[in-house]
């Protein structure tokens, strides 16, 4: 079968392309750039706990030595501090500048045999048939390329869309930002902060740690005001340190600056017949620290496990379907949330207005939308098709599921998203003590004998686990999950029956031996001069 084709060699595209190589699946990334990356310390990314370990699954080394972990999150208001936040309970947010990222997913890539790294190719035309998509580019050679299946991870002005016809609405400059990455001391050391309503200079201002005590400052400028000159920049980093450390603004090295204009954007479709969208392409979104490139790195992870059923096995076309219902709702909530916050947070009204009956702060709300909490930063939750909770636990039926030490088929005790990624099933069995037992005694033993008969009878490819405990689960509690993490179902012991319906509910019914083509307003597409 042919590979799959990813248009786009920014982090979603190589997050893709690795994605599908640790499923069996070869791909085609094809690179309009010459390959390598612009270094811009100012211009940076941050993950959080799920997509975090998978860029570290993927095989990206950058994250360790060019990244650097919150200590804690700090917020100020006026002259005063607000409030402090750790990270004792859960891992704290991890930032790089976006380069490193891609230049480690690159790194992995390349030295992946199931990636094929394209560079100086620019994309002109789409076609697409019932088999396969056939897709021509422009460069150092005119090249025609066969794929089972495209997907633009080409950025904000995709190629991909604009040849599908796909419209992209929505909002112009939401907020505009000042940015500068500068190496200085500050009195918080490694810990991001917030300010609001500083005595001088915009209304906003955060910081954020890098290795090597570089620091990422953003200012909050109105979104049609005046250009931000050289001469302007550097008195906002003097004034700024100068309110942070005691009036005197200590000795600095500024690295890099910039200003950029966040736009909330959603493509109306993700899907046409065998091209998707991802990233960028599909969404644009960044306001109130809702992160982009995160909910991109999202895109890949729900889409691979799905195109990867479907190269290996065949898939229905409700499950290909799946990806933008699941992707696109996610992310227009997100989009939705930062829209209806925004005139509360921004124009000084209460937050009341935004939560009825709330007595939340501003940096509350903020806070959660930097840190991957609540309505503007956690992971997304998925409606399942077939919601079983015959359990409570602490996570909901389409939550990612808690990183939970568990012993995989090889009798190694790992972290639970360590063996996400692989395009199988996982089954969990909850069963205290198992941890101090040696794996050929507890296979043979309780629950394991029946359980491991009704996952060999499953209609996906599963891998069955034990863990020793898990939030909120009783012993012998099954868990059903899909391959990027997000739990299916809670079962009270072995149900074999119930089991495969859910099993079958999540890959969306036995697969199809056809994808129809697309409409006829896209088939071929355009040719672009």
């Amino acid at each position: 079968m042919d590979p799959v084709i990813v248009v786009g060699a920014g982090p979603v595209g190589l997050s893709l392309s690795l994605a599908l190589a640790g499923q069996g699946v070869p791909s085609v990334v094809l690179d309009e750039g010459p390959g390598k990356e612009e270094s811009r310390p100012a211009r940076t990314v941050v993950l959080h706990a799920d997509t975090a370990a998978m860029a570290h699954r993927l095989g990206c080394t950058t994250l360790r030595y060019e990244g650097a972990y919150f200590a804690a999150w700090r917020t100020m208001r006026r002259s005063r501090p607000a409030q402090r936040s750790t990270f004792d309970d859960g891992p704290a947010p991890l930032h790089l500048p976006q380069h490193a990222l891609t230049r480690g997913l690159r790194e992995a890539a390349t030295a992946h045999p199931l990636v094929q790294l394209v560079t100086d190719s620019r994309l002109d035309s789409v076609e697409q048939d019932d088999r396969g998509v056939t897709a021509h580019t422009r460069g150092a050679e005119t090249t025609w390329w066969r794929g089972s299946y495209l997907v633009g991870c080409d950025g904000a002005r995709s190629t991909v869309r604009k040849l599908l016809g796909i419209r992209f609405p929505g909002r112009t400059a939401v907020e505009r930002y000042a940015v500068a990455a500068l190496r200085t001391e500050l009195p918080w050391p490694g810990e991001a902060l917030l300010h609001r309503n500083p005595p001088s200079g915009p209304e906003e201002v955060t910081s954020r740690p890098l290795p090597d005590g570089v620091w990422r400052l953003d200012w909050l400028l109105p979104a049609r005001g005046e250009l931000v000159t050289p001469d302007a920049l550097v008195t906002l980093v003097r004034d700024t340190l100068a309110v942070w450390c005691g009036g005197t603004t200590p000795p600095y090295d500024l690295i890099d600056t910039g200003v950029y204009t966040l736009h909330h954007r959603l493509a109306r479709r993700w899907r046409d017949g065998r091209a998707f969208l991802a990233g960028d392409a599909a969404h644009l979104l960044g306001a109130l620290g809702t992160q982009g490139v995160e909910e991109g790195l999202r895109d890949a992870e729900n889409l691979a496990w799905k195109l990867s059923l479907a190269w290996h096995q065949g898939a229905s076309e409700e499950l290909l379907d799946s990806y933008e219902g699941e992707r696109r709702t996610a992310v227009a909530a997100r989009l939705r949330a930062a829209d209806q916050a925004l005139p509360a947070l921004r124009a000084g009204g209460g937050l009341r207005t935004y939560l009825p009956g709330s007595s939340r702060s501003a940096e509350s709300l903020l806070t959660d939308g930097h840190l991957g909490r609540g309505p503007l930063g956690a992971a997304p939750t998925y409606a399942p098709p077939l919601a079983v909770r015959e359990v409570p636990t602490a996570t909901e039926p389409g939550g990612a599921v808690a990183n939970v030490p568990v012993t995989a088929p090889d009798g190694a005790t790992v972290p639970l998203r360590d063996l996400l990624g692989k395009g199988r099933l996982l089954v969990v069995l909850v069963a205290p003590g198992t941890g101090v037992w040696d794996r050929r005694h507890w296979l043979g033993a309780g629950l394991m004998p029946r359980l491991a008969a009704a996952v060999s009878a499953l209609p996906v490819r599963t891998d069955l686990l034990v863990a020793d405990s898990y939030p909120g689960a009783p012993a012998h509690t099954v868990l059903l999950i899909r391959p990027d993490g997000h739990l299916a179902a809670t079962f009270a012991g072995v149900r074999p029956a119930e089991l495969y319906e859910a099993a079958d509910a999540v890959r969306a019914g036995a697969p199809v031996s056809r994808v129809p083509a697309p409409s006829s307003a896209t088939t071929p597409a355009a040719v672009i001069d």
